[in-house]
């Protein structure tokens, strides 16, 4: 199973990839599919972004990540 965590547009680098940060990490993802504008958040799989993201949508699916890391009991 792959699973994916939203990361926001911080850069368009061409008009094939972007900088992506994933809470304070940064990856360069292949925005082919979607074309998204710097602030908006994407999910990224096998470094193609697939799915542009509103912001509330990006931030309950953080907590979730965080609830479920806190119940696994490897939270930041």
């Amino acid at each position: 199973m792959c699973l994916a965590i939203p990361g926001e547009v911080v850069k368009i680098l061409d008009d094939k990839r972007a900088m992506v940060d994933y809470g304070g990490t940064r990856r360069e993802v292949d925005i082919t599919f979607v074309k998204p504008e710097i602030g908006e958040w994407v999910i990224v799989h096998a470094g193609f972004a697939l799915q542009i993201l509103d912001e509330e949508e990006a931030q309950e699916t953080l907590a979730l990540w965080e609830e479920a890391l806190s119940v696994m009991g490897t939270a930041k």
